[in-house]
């Protein structure tokens, strides 16, 4: 539910329109169609989305010479409105013979996805807030990246990439991670949106990146670490009154810079449990509050290297152009590989 992120208010985020994510889609159908993918499954909804794109795909398909895909659209017999929609349509999806799935959204999104993916490729595109695991690409250049996948053009195993993810365990409880797990001293889940950063004692990262909104950026600029190296970072930030080793300004979120005192940063090994030092508080996932913990709780975060098949779009398409598979010749024009 991106439309009603809290940090659209606490800070300076955006809104991303129910109508260009109809558009997206459509465009993202456009790309699929000329590149001769003949069938495009598509999640329903109740804020409107696909309702756009059903009207906009009937008016384009009978005024424009482009070649569309027949477009069926999943249903669910019930939509709960939570992340539990995202998981349904995705197993519908995989039932029903999908080689790809691309989801518009943000980290929750993706988070709520990932389980469910098993080994069927996901092109994650950026619509909602905060968002440092899905990319921005326009969706007629994604579109035409995945669908050279599909079609069987380019290879899924060389145009993928196992996606790392974190698991942190609450007792009982778990929760999955793709981009960081965070250690505040909050009591209470509330809101969820983690944005109080003077709560923060520990953030654990999946990958780090320099140029990231979000928690994650505290690490960008301590220990940069990519997408598809095997090591994440763990960060131990200073609590009021400490002499922290170092401070670092970051983006945290859409807006706002700020301030945090780092006490110490560490290579995180995929496989190594680590144990909280914070003795109550709450725990966040991907930005998200999602648990709350005491004292006779014991809270874990591990890093594994089995998370879903991510598309990387950049390297598809410049192994496309390296393979001439857009490329026409005097002879055959009009025409792709």
């Amino acid at each position: 539910m991106s439309g009603r992120d809290i940090r659209r208010v606490v800070a300076r985020a955006s809104v991303f329109p129910n109508a260009e994510k109809a558009s997206m889609v459509l465009r993202l159908i456009a790309a699929a169609g000329t590149l001769g993918v003949e069938r495009v499954l598509v999640s329903t909804d109740t804020v409107g989305v696909a309702a756009g794109v059903l009207r906009a795909y009937r008016r384009e398909r009978n005024q424009r010479a482009t070649r569309w895909p027949d477009v069926e659209f999943v249903e669910l017999e019930r939509h709960a409105g939570t992340a539990a929609d995202t998981a349904e349509h995705i197993r519908r999806m995989r039932v029903a013979g999908a080689g790809l799935i691309v989801l518009l959204g943000g980290d929750g999104t993706v988070r709520a996805a990932a389980p469910v993916l098993g080994d069927t490729p996901v092109l994650p595109l950026s619509t909602g807030t905060n968002n440092a695991f899905p990319q921005v690409w326009e969706a007629t250049v994604a579109g035409t990246a995945a669908a050279l996948v599909v079609t069987g053009r380019l290879d899924a195993d060389t145009t993928t990439d196992r996606a790392k993810v974190l698991t942190v365990r609450a007792g009982d409880t778990s929760e999955l991670a793709l981009v960081d797990v965070c250690i505040s001293t909050l009591a209470h889940v509330g809101a969820r949106a983690l944005w109080q950063v003077d709560s923060l004692r520990e953030i654990y990262c999946a990958f780090a990146e320099p140029h990231a909104i979000g928690l994650s950026s505290v690490a960008g600029q301590l220990l940069p670490t990519s997408r598809t190296s095997d090591d994440g970072v763990a960060i131990r930030l200073g609590e009021p009154g400490d002499v922290a080793a170092r401070t670092v300004l970051a983006p945290v979120a859409p807006g706002v810079l700020h301030e945090l005192q780092v006490a110490d940063v560490r290579p995180l090994a995929a496989g190594d449990v680590v144990g909280t030092a914070v003795g109550s508080g709450t725990v966040a996932v991907d930005g998200e509050r999602e648990i709350e913990f005491g004292p006779a709780t014991a809270v874990t975060v591990e890093l594994g290297t089995d998370g879903p098949r991510v598309l990387d779009v950049r390297r598809a398409l410049q192994l496309a152009a390296a393979e001439q598979l857009l490329t026409a010749t005097s002879r055959t024009a009009g025409e792709v590989h």
